[in-house]
């Protein structure tokens, strides 16, 4: 922890350190040197960003095998602080679980917070490292389960950075 001097009250200051004059040369003196810092520039189109594993892309629903995981609990919905997300729940005969019969995510009021991939019981919801998302109209930024849909395989670091870190 670092510790600072004594606090410094105005009537204690000298009449350079009143003039604020050391202060204002401290600022030019870091803005001097960070003008001639090396810089890195990135020519975006030709050469693409590749995020780490904790960078937090668009959401997408995670497939097993061909299965979605998600069970339509709706956790992810109720914890949506845009109200981005909505679930509507099916059951399938054969086995009588639980499926999401709609399940759509407006991308125009996803804020990228990751409050549906923290509280996902089956990590069935996590964020990708997709950071290209490029709309016309309001209707192709309703992303539906079609849309949303991706493997393990292509998901396979995000999903062993989120079982490191939790």
């Amino acid at each position: 922890m670092k510790t600072y001097g004594p606090i410094i009250r105005k009537k204690d200051l000298t009449l350079l350190q009143k003039s604020y004059i050391p202060e204002i040369l401290k600022g030019l003196r870091m803005t001097i040197g960070q003008m001639f810092k090396p810089t890195f520039t990135s020519q975006f189109p030709e050469e693409r960003f590749k995020p780490e594993p904790s960078f937090r892309g668009r959401p997408v629903l995670v497939t097993e095998q061909g299965v979605e995981r998600c069970v339509a609990c709706g956790l992810c919905a109720r914890v949506c602080p845009s109200l981005a997300i909505e679930v509507q729940a099916g059951e399938t005969e054969l086995m009588k679980e639980r499926y999401p019969v709609k399940f759509e995510i407006n991308m125009l009021r996803c804020i990228f917070c990751g409050f549906c991939e923290e509280v996902c019981p089956e990590e069935a919801i996590i964020m990708s490292n997709d950071y290209l998302l490029v709309f016309s109209s309001q209707e192709e930024a309703l992303f539906g389960k079609e849309r949303l849909l991706k493997s393990t395989e292509e998901l396979k670091e995000r999903l062993e950075f989120l079982r490191n870190h939790r």
